[in-house]
């Protein structure tokens, strides 16, 4: 049983309106047996707060403080798997966004699209020679956001790939976020981005989903006014790279990358939640 030194740290890593929110989301382990038993699970809080400090703090799994934490960073490691496979951490974001338009801060007229290179230090699926790093090994972290630069969609892909190749991934992956009486909301009126995205393919690719694409032109002088809008999306990714773990990409596994980058966006939207009463 962890002491109450150690739930303190607990409670300040995770804090009660995350816990309530995920905690329904995990699924239940098999009962313990009856005969030899074993021994305890680790509580499945604990085991959180050793994946909010790592994703916050950037150490190693092995680096997680045991006695500070309650548990072993490799037995955060594991829940980080299992949670992951179970699909915990998309549907903790989706909540979370319909939180947030029932409340009526989400606003998704005008939404921004975009990406942002980190390296890669251990290789892994996802990753390719980075053109802005010296052909190193990378990876490219592509957000949407609504107005407020709430992200709505984050994806995962390799250091080499165009930006504009997950425009429409990242459109389809929008949630259809619920909240309100009427049709779930999962398209933007208008979609800003920047001279990455010029090509007229895409263009077309979004009218014909009735989005308005608003994005600037190569060849064209700065000065379009497109960043009185777009701006919002650069701070989210100071946001998202305030968690010193998607700084750098140390995960082999994408899938696992891909977890602590929705569980970032989780705790975005829960800040924005809180902060706005």
């Amino acid at each position: 049983m962890p002491s109450g030194r150690v739930w303190r740290v607990v409670d300040e890593l995770v804090s009660d309106d995350l816990w309530e929110r995920i905690a329904p989301l995990i699924p239940a382990r098999p009962p313990r047996r009856h005969r030899f038993p074993g021994r305890k699970p680790v509580e499945d809080r604990v085991a959180l707060a050793g994946i909010v400090y790592v994703l916050r703090k950037g150490v190693t799994w092995a680096d997680v403080p045991a006695e500070r934490i309650g548990c072993s960073g490799v037995t955060c490691w594991r829940r980080l798997r299992d949670w992951t496979e179970a699909g915990v951490w998309p549907r903790l974001h989706e909540a979370l966004l319909a939180e947030l338009r029932r409340a009526g801060l989400l606003d998704m007229d005008d939404c921004s699209i975009d990406g942002s290179h980190v390296r890669a230090l251990k290789g892994g699926s996802h990753t390719g020679p980075s053109p802005v790093d010296r052909g190193r090994p990378g990876s490219k972290h592509h957000v949407i956001v609504d107005r407020h630069g709430t992200p709505l969609a984050v994806s995962l892909t390799g250091g080499n790939r165009h930006d504009v190749t997950q425009l429409m991934p990242l459109l389809d992956a929008v949630p259809r976020i619920r909240g309100r009486r009427g049709r779930p909301r999962h398209r933007p009126k208008r979609l800003f981005a920047d001279r990455g995205y010029d090509f007229d393919k895409y263009r077309r690719l979004i009218r014909k989903r009735g989005i308005t694409p608003k994005i600037a032109r190569r060849g064209t002088p700065h000065g379009s006014g497109l960043g009185k809008t777009r701006w919002v999306i650069e701070r989210t990714f100071a946001w998202l790279h305030q968690f010193k773990r998607l700084r750098i990409r140390y995960e082999i596994r994408a899938d696992l990358h891909q977890a602590l980058l929705e569980l970032a966006c989780s705790i975005i939207c829960l800040r924005r939640l809180c902060t706005a009463f």
